[in-house]
């Protein structure tokens, strides 16, 4: 079983399907391995340093896929969802790539659907089902790795207002989540439940960034 490889990474390019292809060269051997869209903006060719990649190998019709992930925790992430009825690697990789780690944990953790079914494909069935089969194991799981729920984050038709709003301002799912995260530490923010100002705070964050 392949935990990681760690080689020369020669490209980055989308293959005919619209998926990431990473071509890593270890041992004078390139391996082709699928990787998630945020590791286009981290990818730099021909970088000096070696280039680390955690990998999960799948065999689908004698076929061998390969599938790489910049850390530990994302490949281990990866195969959880997997593990879930009805959930295969793309989507899998879209739920990494829309929510980020700590955003999809956090999701998984304290139920909230709606913003599972923010990634393109995933149902409210579908939310509802990784939801309910992940939501014990990731519970323990991030704990482990120290990613803790952060209970101090607007939650219901709050969260679901400020993400509404800045969805359709243009910002990506992960850099709300991030405004969102940030503004969560602030102690005047905690107890507000006007989404207006958590909103407002966030565009000034984000426009800051």
């Amino acid at each position: 079983m392949l935990q990681y490889l760690k080689g020369q990474g020669i490209s980055l390019s989308k293959n005919a399907q619209n998926r990431w292809i990473l071509i890593l060269e270890v041992n004078q051997i390139g391996y082709e391995i699928q990787v998630p869209q945020g590791f286009a903006s981290q990818f730099q060719a021909a970088a000096t340093e070696p280039l680390q990649i955690f990998t999960h190998l799948q065999i689908r019709d004698e076929q061998p896929f390969l599938y790489g992930f910049p850390t530990q925790p994302e490949r281990d992430l990866f195969i959880q969802l997997i593990s879930v009825s009805g959930i295969g690697s793309q989507l899998a990789i879209a739920l990494i790539d829309t929510l980020g780690l700590s955003g999809l944990v956090q999701a998984v953790v304290m139920g909230n659907v709606t913003q599972l079914a923010r990634t393109p494909g995933v149902g409210k069935k579908t939310a509802e089902r990784i939801a309910l089969e992940l939501k014990s194991k990731l519970s323990q799981w991030r704990q482990g790795l120290g990613l803790d729920v952060d209970t101090s984050l607007p939650q219901g038709a709050i969260l679901e207002d400020v993400e509404m709003t800045l969805l359709a301002l243009g910002y990506t799912q992960i850099e709300i989540n991030q405004a969102i995260a940030f503004l969560g530490q602030d102690p005047t923010l905690q107890n507000n439940l006007q989404a207006e100002e958590w909103i407002r705070q966030a565009i000034t964050w984000l426009s800051s960034q």
